[in-house]
């Protein structure tokens, strides 16, 4: 990127950031309100059901944690809760009995067979005022937006070292 392409300052980039960031609470809104509606459930349910999805073997809690950018604690009360509700599957790992391993029940695997489909739905109706192109420019853009992010986010405070 030359001189001349970069922001002068930080209000155009400060105005990216907010519309970025009210679009994403816009439409955890419009999820969130569905979830509740079909499935009587919520936001942070589905992303932990849909990360033990992807990993059929299980997950650890902390890897769950990790994974969702939540504390333990906030996995570990879901996870009791979805055990209660025969979603989930928590065992005790066989060499480090401290390790708590949880994967998706049969249960737990078919709702989010029903809830993933109506979830890509609700998302695909979120943004059908935009274009294929615009999709495919806006993804292309966010994902130079975050590997800028990685390779040149700032320190706190600037110059500190």
């Amino acid at each position: 990127m030359t001189e001349s392409e970069k922001p002068s300052d930080g209000i155009l980039a400060l105005r990216v950031w907010l519309a970025l960031f009210s679009s994403v609470k816009e439409i955890e809104s419009v999820v969130q309100k569905n979830l509740r509606g079909a499935f009587s459930s919520t936001l942070p349910r589905f992303d932990l059901l849909a990360q033990l999805y992807r990993h059929s073997e299980g997950l650890t809690m902390g890897e769950l944690s990790n994974r969702l950018m939540v504390t333990n604690g906030n996995v570990t009360g879901l996870i009791g809760r979805l055990v209660g509700e025969g979603l989930v599957d928590r065992t005790v790992d066989s060499e480090d009995r401290r390790i708590q391993r949880v994967k998706l029940s049969d249960k737990g695997r078919q709702l989010f067979d029903s809830m993933a489909p109506a979830n890509q739905v609700w998302i695909g109706q979120a943004m059908a005022g935009m274009s294929e192109r615009d999709l495919q420019q806006l993804h292309k853009l966010l994902l130079k937006l975050k590997a800028s992010t990685k390779e040149f986010a700032p320190e706190f405070p600037p110059g500190d070292s």
